[in-house]
C-alpha cells in the first residue's frame, strides 16, 4: 500500500498493541494451548512451562469472563492515569491478565466474581495514521 493510499484510506490501519490481540473478525485474544497438556500461555515459548513439550497451536480465548482477582491502583508512574483496576479474569479456563475499563475504579463497581467482556480503545496514532488498539475488560451487564 502506498503511503498514499494510507492516507486516502478513510478508516486509519490499525495494528493490536500486544501480538496475541486479533482485530478481525472480531476482537479476540489467541493463546498459544500445549497441543501434549493444554496449557495454554500469550507469550512466545520454547516449550511447555507445565510438561516440556515443545508444539503449540493457536486458540482464540473467549471473549467473556469473570473477575477472579483485582486491585486499585492508586500509584503508578509518572504520566500514567491513576487510579485504575488491575485484574485477572477467567475466560472460560483461560487466566487473563488486563484492566478492568469503562467503569469507576472503586469497591462499590468493582466485585469479585463480575462478569466482564472484552473491550478494545485505541492508544495513541502515529504520523502516518497508524492507530494502535489496546484490550481491557468491562462490565458485561
Amino acid at each position: 500500500m502506498s503511503d498514499y493510499e494510507i492516507m486516502a484510506s478513510p478508516i486509519p490501519p490499525q495494528i493490536p498493541l500486544v501480538e496475541y490481540l486479533a482485530l478481525e473478525p472480531e476482537p479476540h485474544l489467541v493463546a498459544h494451548e500445549c497441543t501434549a497438556c493444554g496449557a495454554r500461555f500469550f507469550d512466545r515459548r520454547n516449550a511447555c512451562a507445565a510438561c516440556f513439550a515443545a508444539e503449540f497451536r493457536d486458540v482464540d480465548v473467549a471473549t467473556t469472563g469473570e473477575l477472579r482477582s483485582f486491585t486499585i491502583v492508586s500509584f503508578a508512574a509518572p504520566g500514567v492515569p491513576v487510579p485504575f483496576v488491575a485484574a485477572l479474569v477467567d475466560c472460560d479456563g483461560t487466566s487473563v491478565r488486563g484492566n478492568l475499563v469503562n467503569t469507576e475504579p472503586d469497591p462499590d463497581h468493582v466485585t469479585l466474581g463480575m462478569k466482564v467482556k472484552l473491550a478494545t480503545f485505541p492508544i495513541g496514532t502515529d504520523s502516518a495514521g497508524t492507530e494502535a488498539i489496546g484490550y481491557g475488560f468491562e462490565p458485561a451487564a
